[in-house]
């Protein structure tokens, strides 16, 4: 059955890149987005090969596993298609792409998925994310060895495990089968959406209700706002719905919808490879599929890095409890400046500090205790003494002492 609902497709080079590597399809079933990694050409080329095998999936499917086999063939095709295409333009070894994809079923999504790009589901104001990405620090997040926020800004958050590459030519790819209903709306998206808008502004923006291709822009503006540094695509697919449903025309955006097909530029002097130093930054690939020796270096690297930063945070708290212990030893020697006369028990006496407590802990000690008693002072010379009187230094305070022991003399 033809799918009911509907849908767009929007993709945009951002602020940052000087050409947009990623592709997007939305059509009449079959829904898309690729993200193409391998230097200024080869992304493209990727991108648009993977969506051109993939478009061939665009009609109804008799059942769910039909779908999923279709699915499975074809994106080993594009692999297939990928690594034949280098051997006729080696210039373009090391190219590759992400690929999610979702064919609608009847009341089914059969799913397939490799890299980082993702899919989610907004369902009764939830947002959930439904493929997990094939990344280097998405296997840090699942070892619990980091938090889902710092995966966000992590330094090799762009390492991809899994990628259709044109190294192998059977990925693995995640596969499965999801029930769909009435109300849902479903987002595709490259990294250039999801490494800028976080969850909760996207969740914002889908539960607004509006049109797909509204909802499109909504999302492509806040990531531009966020500075974009790489390509956006975004494929928003709604289910049934009060919208206009599908035309029957699908939309393909990105470097898969250039109309006289892939053009593959002609090589260029030295070989670019992922990681050349003298790249323009603009230019330079938005992901890497690391080797298993380089595998190893990066986790080591973790390591090191995990335990730079508790040394850090070791370093900086006992800084920070030096400062505290010796601004605390600064303002206690200041108040043992201080002088203030008061009664200790039946006498008069000289108190060096201040009149104030912390908790348990006096701020002052005795100093002198001058022998003078209180049942020799007049009352309001003695009511004095009792609530205490500062002094401006200790002899101010033996100045006030003489005038008490003169009052004593005096009342005797």
């Amino acid at each position: 059955m033809v799918f009911q609902g509907s849908s767009t497709a929007i993709s945009h080079t951002g602020k940052v890149r000087s050409n947009n590597q990623d592709s997007g399809y939305a059509g009449s079933n079959l829904f898309a987005v690729a993200d193409g990694m391998g230097g200024h050409a080869g992304g493209d080329v990727a991108s648009s090969l993977a969506i051109m095998r993939l478009e061939r999936l665009d009609h109804p499917f008799d059942s769910t596993s039909a779908a999923e086999r279709e699915l499975q063939a074809a994106i080993a095709d594009a692999a297939t298609e990928l690594i034949d295409t280098v051997h006729v333009k080696p210039e373009l070894a090391g190219m590759g792409t992400t690929v999610s994809a979702m064919v609608m079923v009847d009341d089914y999504a059969v799913i397939a998925h490799i890299g980082d790009s993702r899919i989610y589901l907004y369902r009764d104001g939830a947002l959930t994310q439904i493929t997990t990405d094939h990344t280097f620090v998405q296997r840090l997040v699942d070892s619990g060895r980091i938090t889902p926020e710092e995966a966000r800004y992590h330094p090799r958050r762009s390492v991809l495990m899994r990628v259709l590459g044109d190294m192998d030519p059977n990925p693995e790819l995640d596969t499965f089968i999801m029930p769909t209903q009435d109300g849902d709306r479903w987002l595709l998206c490259s990294d250039g959406l999801s490494g800028v808008v976080d969850d909760p502004h996207t969740a914002k923006a889908l539960g607004l209700g509006l049109a797909p291709g509204r909802t499109a822009d909504i999302l492509l503006k806040q990531a531009l706002d966020g500075g974009a540094p790489d390509n956006v695509t975004i494929v928003l697919v709604d289910v049934g719905g009060q919208h206009p449903l599908f035309s029957g025309t699908p939309t393909i955006v990105g470097s898969a919808s250039n109309p006289t097909g892939i053009e593959v530029p002609a090589a260029r002097s030295g070989r670019s490879g992922w990681l050349h130093p003298n790249r323009q930054a603009a230019n330079e690939p938005t992901h890497f599929e690391p080797a298993a020796e380089f595998l190893e270096e990066l986790i080591e690297e973790d390591r090191r890095r995990a335990k730079r930063r508790r040394i850090g945070w070791i370093v900086g708290l006992v800084v920070v409890l030096a400062l505290i212990a010796a601004l605390l030893f600064a303002a206690y020697s200041w108040t043992q400046t201080r002088y203030f006369v008061g009664a200790d028990d039946d006498t008069v006496v000289i108190f060096q500090g201040i009149q104030q407590n912390i908790g348990p802990i006096s701020l002052s000690t005795p100093h002198e205790d001058t022998e003078i008693l209180l049942a020799d002072l007049p009352s309001f010379s003695r009511a004095t003494v009792e609530r205490t009187i500062s002094a401006r230094s200790l002899a101010d305070a033996e100045a006030i002492v003489v005038r008490l022991r003169d009052a004593a003399e005096a009342n005797g």
